[in-house]
């Protein structure tokens, strides 16, 4: 007659071997081997299209951060809805530390227009504040408007009828131009184009008196095709120090548009200290600072928890701004 041992010892030896199993790290679950992390390439989500700034700011981050790793870290391009197609991308990844990407500033903004469904104060993980961005106004180098304070002046004189080419509406060139008109008491004909490129094109064209974006007319000022009138960061520009600020002018408006690095919410701790540390060395990095100054990128560097809290600071901001701006109302008429 076969002799089955007890129920109960059966389950001991279960669970005993169940233990043997896990204590071998053969059950152990992802962050019990956080410390080897990262062993194998990780994913960047960047949500602009290739060849851009950001773009290229982005690559020169990722570089470096992959030598202190160890590990490839692979660029991947997921652009649209002004950066919010990618940001939704991060968000949804699986939190271990093998999906990362750049955060745009304008979470603060979208998440509360609804064109992001995620807040943005608690549903991401923070890593690096890294650089913000030059925007200016620029026109023609053939146009009439010498100085900002005619084009003020004309405005004024003409309702409406100065025309501007901007990324989107909502995004900051939209924003901080019209932050811009309400301090300067005066209405602009804002012309909205899917991304600054096709606005720049259309003021080359003559079909728009302004543009207000990024430094993609850089070159054009350079080359003598466009002028600068104006930018909008707290100091000026290194490469156009003859073009005043906002401030400068008597504007209290300071638009500069951060971008960060980030991860999905719930990253593990280890993985999340060693990317900070990582893109903490690559944001120091001569080869980023290169980039950043040729992008007129100013290096405005935050570790991950004052990156979050700066976050937190612009959400409150932007629900000041939407309201003042109207800015519900011009979407829906968009």
């Amino acid at each position: 007659m076969e002799h089955h041992p007890p129920l109960n010892r059966q389950r001991r030896q279960l669970l005993s071997g169940l233990a043997c199993a896990g204590a071998a790290g053969l059950l152990a679950p992802w962050p019990a081997r956080a410390a080897d992390y990262p062993t194998r390439p990780i994913t960047f989500i960047c949500p602009w299209p290739v060849g851009g700034t950001a773009d290229q700011s982005m690559r020169a981050l990722c570089q470096v951060a992959a030598e202190v790793l160890g590990q490839s870290i692979v660029v991947e391009n997921r652009a649209g809805a002004s950066g919010m197609i990618g940001t939704t991308a991060l968000s949804q990844a699986r939190p271990d530390g093998y999906t990362i990407g750049q955060i745009p500033i304008s979470v603060t903004r979208f998440s509360q227009l609804g064109m992001l469904h995620l807040d943005p104060r608690n549903d991401l993980t923070y890593l690096a504040r890294t650089s913000g961005q030059t925007f200016g106004i620029a026109v023609l180098a053939s146009s009439p408007f010498q100085t900002l304070q005619e084009v003020v002046a004309h405005a004024k004189a003409n309702p409406g009828r100065v025309t501007y080419g901007h990324a989107g509406i909502g995004g900051a060139t939209h924003v901080g131009m019209e932050q811009f008109a309400m301090a300067a008491g005066v209405q602009f004909n804002a012309i909205a184009y899917k991304g600054g490129a096709a606005a720049l094109q259309d003021l080359l064209g003559g079909q728009v008196d302004l543009l207000a974006d990024s430094s993609s007319w850089a070159p054009h000022v350079e080359a003598g095709k466009l002028r600068l009138l104006a930018t909008w960061g707290e100091q000026r520009a290194s490469r156009f120090k003859n073009a005043p600020t906002l401030k400068e002018l008597g504007y209290d408006v300071v638009v500069e548009a951060p971008n960060g690095i980030g991860a999905p919410k719930g990253l593990d701790p280890q993985a999340e200290q060693k990317l900070r540390a990582a893109f903490r060395s690559a944001v120091q990095s001569d080869t980023f600072k290169q980039v950043a100054s040729r992008i007129d990128a100013p290096v405005m560097y935050l570790d991950g928890p004052d990156y979050k809290d700066y976050v937190a600071t612009v959400y409150r901001q932007e629900t000041a701004l939407i309201d003042r701006l109207k800015l519900k109302d011009m979407l829906q008429k968009g």
